[in-house]
């Protein structure tokens, strides 16, 4: 399949409500059609907290609510959530097939300003997701920091970050989304949430759907819920990929 049609959702969350924020996607996501893959913000069912992962929904309540919804709407939905497992809390970006198919990617970068570090457990390894033809690098929040965690080996055409990005780092977000698009040579989808949350910590949303060159084809306005839809061509990609192979130069290591 040539053609992707993605929809970024850039939204509120209701503070340490799991059920409130799946109610309010079933909304939004009931007006979605011809759609192939869905994006959530990171810990769309809590918004962003050390304690989440203990108030947070069990693992398979959000699963079954996510392969529900890509049931529905013919897609792959995805975001991440807090769960707790036998082994820690962790930070998991989950994705869901329609046809029940789930993949798991733990966030490997955690935000110790914050304290995640001493929260939740690191993930310990990347991973790469195929739908619809198209490779699909999952990634989460301060994760964006890290360009050689997220080097494209020429093993993905996509990547997609899903954060609680706030707004006094804006200009980080936006920069470091366009950047690893450019030098990936990859689209790249940025998921961020809007509101203030208990925490006082204000989002300014300003997500993204960029083009291997650094083409911003879809942004959300500060502050505002936004639904940002993008068609993206993997012949183009290609394409742009034979004719400027910049990634042929590529220095030889990896993570």
């Amino acid at each position: 399949m040539s053609a992707l049609n993605l929809s970024v959702l850039q939204q509120p969350l209701v503070w340490m409500d799991g059920e409130a924020n799946l109610r309010f996607f079933d909304g939004l996501l009931a007006g979605l059609t011809d759609r192939d893959l869905i994006v959530l913000p990171e810990m769309f069912t809590t918004g962003f907290a050390m304690e989440a992962a203990q108030r947070s929904l069990p693992e398979a309540r959000v699963i079954e609510w996510l392969r529900e919804k890509a049931a529905q709407a013919n897609a792959m939905v995805g975001g991440s959530a807090a769960i707790q497992t036998e082994q820690g809390a962790v930070n998991r970006f989950l994705l869901a097939e329609p046809d029940g198919t789930l993949h798991r990617y733990d966030k490997r970068h955690l935000f110790r300003m914050a304290g995640e570090h001493q929260h939740y457990l690191a993930g310990e390894r990347r991973e790469i997701v195929t739908f619809r033809g198209w490779r699909i690098l999952p990634q989460i929040c301060y994760d964006l920091r890290f360009p050689v965690f997220s080097r494209n080996r020429d093993d993905y055409d996509l990547a997609l970050y899903v954060a609680n990005w706030p707004q006094a780092r804006s200009a980080h977000w936006q920069a470091l989304l366009l950047a690893r698009a450019i030098e990936n040579q990859a689209y790249v989808a940025g998921c961020n949430r809007v509101g203030v949350d208990a925490n006082n910590h204000s989002y300014s949303g300003d997500s993204r759907i960029i083009t291997p060159q650094g083409e911003i084809v879809a942004a959300g306005e500060p502050h505002q819920p936004a639904i940002l839809n993008a068609q993206l061509s993997l012949e183009t990609l290609r394409e742009y990929r034979e004719r400027f192979p910049a990634w042929r130069d590529a220095d030889d290591f990896h993570f």
